[in-house]
């Protein structure tokens, strides 16, 4: 049976075998069920197929889809900072509002979410059986089962919003169907409950509080648990979620119970924010920073910005990056490594070459900050130019005429001509996008620069298909050899992302505490980025600046993992970031024709797309259940 890659938080020494194989091919009768559980090991593998619907953020090429349980997803490419150039992925349908309830993958994510639960509910209830468990190792496994379940919940709950709730006992798949009718739980029911299942764990005793390699390396531990905790409070906070977006408040069971908070007081809403700023504080003076903190690279005794950076979140120092919270390992990674590859047509050999084909809007571009720390931009006008922040140096036409310092190597990356739009940006720019005339990481076999413009080594004419559709491609996560070579670790979960949480919640509960402008600080500190307070810097002031800093700072800091997605969802503004068209430079064009900002795709955000709908298909199994408000079967 073939082999496949699971998680870091798995037992990897029985992972010879095909979980999902495993678990589909067990018997439904008494008495072989039984046998499931007879001895450590098939009790063993049955765990590790509760483990398998992580998501491996690696496979966005084919959401839903790959190896393991296909809960990968659709977010990096399917909202405002980057855009996937092959039509056929299932991004698309989500930037063009084109998905529906009979939609592949707004079936599948609900599918395998709850099959996880299930699984997860029948591991926790038939785990006493195997009387080869000693009785902690069984209370560890069964709790370790039950955060995982609280975990697929909180998928669910982020994506479809108010979810079904089947609270301890597995859903017997093949009862009759009048048995198999379940109402929807309300947003207030389904945060009380993943948050009381993450405290039931934590509480137990029976996890680590941080498992390293030197113990019971591959198992989920508490601090896991605890920053799931935080951000779904994040979430339980966040205006989509507390009833201020008004378009959900009509929602309700059939038999009229309202799914969503209703006329929630400020100091209600305040009083959310500071749930999830406590927990985030919680986390910190437990785990910071003896067991977790930023990863940061020194080189010749002298910190490195651009490394620092980059190298926290490729995970490849493994043992020694305390940044890394959750995350799988040994994942697959020639998909995601040839989609942040360009296509290179000139290069040496095909280790060079790839698809180019995960591209970064010019929005996203946008958003990156020069190297005094200052923005670019400080808007669009209605033609969509910029409105360029004339404190910040920033020049969006024209070509450099000074040498262009490449922050790999410290060596000069081209004698000149570098759009001056892309110099002096901060070191996060330089190590997240790749722009026309910029030097490829893979240097083994000689020096490639990469151009997107029409007639350029991966632009249209050369790549056909395989090209950048914005002229500018996502590097972070490249390979920094061969595309198609290495297991990676893929990180889902680090504490810089924490720590912006963690500023986020105050500035909305406690404007003003100290501690905002600390974590805020922390971030841009190891980004190598000047600190709020410095020189010709001054602290954001009052709440509604430092909201927009801190929002600035977490689309960098969090730029390509899976964060923007959800966060201008929550935050309830996607109305107006995701209703903005595609633009970048115009790939059919070359020379000075191709550096001019261009409307490369229409895109179309409506209220109802800040929740997929739920799968007609189960709709018309459970007559319970309620589609989101805005869906129907003919969408």
């Amino acid at each position: 049976m073939k082999k496949i890659f699971l998680l870091a938080v798995l037992f990897l020494a029985t992972l010879n075998f095909s979980c999902s194989d495993y678990f589909d091919q067990v018997p439904k009768d008494r008495l072989t069920f039984d046998e499931v559980f007879d001895s450590r090991e098939s009790t063993s593998k049955y765990l590790a197929t509760v483990y398998t619907y992580i998501p491996d953020e690696f496979k966005q090429r084919n959401p839903g889809e790959g190896e393991g349980q296909g809960t990968s997803g659709a977010w990096v490419t399917g909202c405002d900072e980057a855009d996937c150039a092959w039509t056929n992925n299932p991004s698309n349908d989500i930037n063009r509002n084109l998905l529906t309830p009979q939609t592949d993958m707004v079936k599948v994510y609900w599918r395998k979410f709850y099959q996880g639960i299930n699984t997860a509910s029948i591991f926790m209830q038939n785990a006493h059986r195997c009387k080869e468990l000693t009785p902690d190792l069984l209370n560890q496994w069964v709790t370790e089962a039950r955060a995982l379940r609280a975990i697929y919940y909180y998928y669910l709950f982020r994506l479809y919003g108010p979810i079904v709730l089947h609270g301890e006992g597995p859903v017997n798949q093949e009862a009759p169907a009048d048995q198999l009718q379940f109402s929807r739980s309300s947003i207030d029911e389904c945060v009380d409950f993943i948050v009381s299942e993450f405290d039931k764990v934590l509480e137990s005793g029976h996890l680590a509080d941080k498992i390293t390699v030197t113990d019971d390396y591959g198992h989920i531990d508490n601090s896991i648990v605890m920053a799931f905790k935080e951000h779904t409070l994040l979430l339980a906070a966040s205006p989509l979620f507390n009833g201020s977006n008004t378009y959900f408040a009509n929602l309700s069971n059939k038999d009229g119970k309202k799914l969503f908070p209703q006329n929630l007081s400020d100091a209600e809403k305040t009083a959310r924010w500071e749930k999830a700023a406590d927990a985030c504080r919680e986390f910190i003076n437990k785990y910071v920073p003896g067991r977790y903190d930023l990863y940061k690279v020194y080189t010749d005794g002298k910190y490195d910005a651009y490394k620092s950076y980059r190298d926290c979140t490729r995970g490849d120092d493994f043992n020694s990056n305390k940044e890394m919270i959750f995350y799988r390992i040994a994942c697959n990674t020639s998909f995601m490594q040839y989609d942040r590859t360009p296509y290179h047509s000139d290069a040496p050999n095909r280790d060079y070459k790839g698809g180019g084909a995960f591209d970064v809007s010019q929005d996203q571009v946008d958003a990156y900050l020069m190297a005094n720390g200052k923005a670019p931009i400080t808007g669009y006008k209605e033609d969509g130019s910029p409105i360029i922040n004339p404190e910040s140096g920033y020049q969006d036409t024209g070509m450099s005429t000074e040498q262009y310092n490449d922050p790999v190597t410290g060596s000069f990356m081209a004698p000149k001509g570098v759009c001056n739009a892309w110099v002096n940006r901060e070191p996060r720019f330089y190590a997240d996008i790749t722009f026309n005339g910029q030097r490829w990481l893979n240097t083994k076999d000689g020096e490639v620069y990469s151009t997107f413009n029409y007639s350029g080594n991966s632009g249209i004419r050369a790549g056909s298909h395989d090209h950048s559709s914005t002229g500018y491609v996502i590097r972070k996560y490249a390979p920094l050899g061969n595309w198609d070579v290495g297991g990676r670790v893929c990180i889902l979960f680090r504490l810089g992302q924490l720590y912006l949480d963690y500023a986020e919640a105050l500035n909305e509960c406690e404007p003003g505490q100290p501690d905002i402008l600390k974590y805020l600080n922390l971030i841009r500190e190891r980004a190598g980025v000047p600190l709020y307070g410095s020189a010709g810097l001054p602290v954001p002031a009052g709440q509604e600046a430092m909201r927009k800093a801190i929002r600035a700072e977490r689309r960098i800091e969090m730029a390509f993992e899976n964060c923007r997605y959800f966060d201008v969802r929550r935050w309830n503004i996607a109305m107006e970031t995701e209703n903005r068209p595609l633009r970048g430079m115009n790939i059919n064009e070359d020379g000075d024709k191709f550096y001019v900002r261009t409307i490369l795709e229409e895109r179309k955000f409506t209220p109802k797309a800040y929740f997929f709908p739920i799968p007609q298909n189960e709709i018309d199994i459970d007559k319970n259940l309620v589609q989101n408000t805005g869906w129907s079967a003919v969408d």
